[in-house]
């Protein structure tokens, strides 16, 4: 059924004449016949103005597949916010640069504790080479000058994408051509994405080779330059996952699949807040540890460690809000 056999078929089911539909639709009555007649197409706009008026969904009077009524309820669709092309446009470019800014950001964490591994490493291997106390004054401002730019990044990213936080959680609609915008890109951007897992994991892999080869030695200079070097390659195959995730991400939000499914979305409403409250508590762990035992060649652990139980904590917690729900 094509758009306007849906346009005949509501309006009379409404019991309105094209005179009244028109007036309702604040236009010539010559408009609502050409609609009904597939003369003409009304715009967006008046695509969304009579699904609101006919109480049905904007898909089932763009879809001609869809012959059954997808109705809403009453007062649905003017509650939920509208996503234009434009908007998912500027979306998808903020997107883009605030994932450099992001894997710059976390780029720069991770190498925060190469300063004060190197020196040390060199201190311990020429013990005239600086004083204890001047390695761990000049490895904190190293880990200072790195980290206070990483959280300026964070902070400015966040403030740039925080008009369309509510992409994360909330369900709502796009206008015509905005699934369509996003599916081009999303498959133009598929090899590129893909390539980047591969690298990515392959630099994840080969960066414990340098810490192998460190038990080849007893020098304290050689095993501190190979945890350097570790550090190194697994912030750039980080940072290259940062960046493949979020322009995926984003593409994903918009399209309200996957993790931003509607019916994800529904069952899982704090998941941020989860995220938040954890990765605090890691980085608080971490620089917590770190201080506390000096021991920042080891302490990198935490990482990888904490990202397993976060899948952990997020897998089990999913599962108990489906079991609580499949009870009520």
């Amino acid at each position: 059924m094509i758009l306007a056999e849906k346009i005949v078929q509501e309006r009379k089911k409404n019991g309105w004449t094209q005179e009244e539909l028109a007036e309702l639709m604040d236009v010539s009555r010559q408009s609502v016949s050409k609609w009904e007649s597939a003369q003409s197409i009304p715009d967006i706009e008046k695509v969304i103005h009579l699904s609101e008026l006919f109480n049905v969904t904007t898909d089932y009077l763009f879809k001609d597949e869809l012959e059954s009524v997808d109705y809403i309820e009453a007062g649905e669709l003017q509650a939920a916010r509208k996503v234009t092309l434009a908007e998912a446009q500027e979306f998808l470019t903020l997107k883009e640069k605030s994932a450099k800014w992001i894997a710059l950001g976390v780029f720069l964490c991770i190498l925060s504790p190469v300063g004060l591994i190197f020196l040390g490493s060199l201190n311990r291997q020429d013990p005239t080479f600086l004083a204890v106390n001047m390695v761990s004054v000049a490895g904190f401002l190293w880990m200072l000058l790195l980290v206070l730019p990483a959280v300026a990044l964070f902070i400015y990213s966040r403030s740039k994408t925080s008009p369309y936080l509510y992409l994360n959680e909330e369900v709502f609609e796009t206008e015509y051509g905005v699934n369509g915008m996003v599916k081009s890109r999303q498959k133009n951007y598929r090899g590129r994405y893909t390539w980047h897992i591969i690298l990515s994991t392959t630099l994840i892999l080969l960066s414990i080779a340098p810490l192998f080869l460190s038990f080849f030695t007893e020098n304290t200079f050689y095993k501190g330059l190979a945890i350097c070097l570790l550090l190194i390659m697994v912030a750039f195959s980080t940072s290259l996952f940062v960046i493949n995730g979020i322009r995926w991400e984003s593409m994903l939000k918009l399209l309200q699949e996957g993790d931003y499914s509607k019916k994800v979305k529904e069952r899982t409403p704090i998941s941020s807040e989860i995220a938040a409250i954890f990765w605090l508590l890691l980085i608080a762990i971490y620089l917590g540890y770190s201080f506390w035992t000096g021991n920042w060649q080891y302490s990198w652990i935490i990482w990888p460690v904490g990202s397993i139980f976060y899948g952990i904590i997020v897998a089990v917690i999913n599962l108990l809000r489906t079991r609580a729900k499949e009870k009520l």
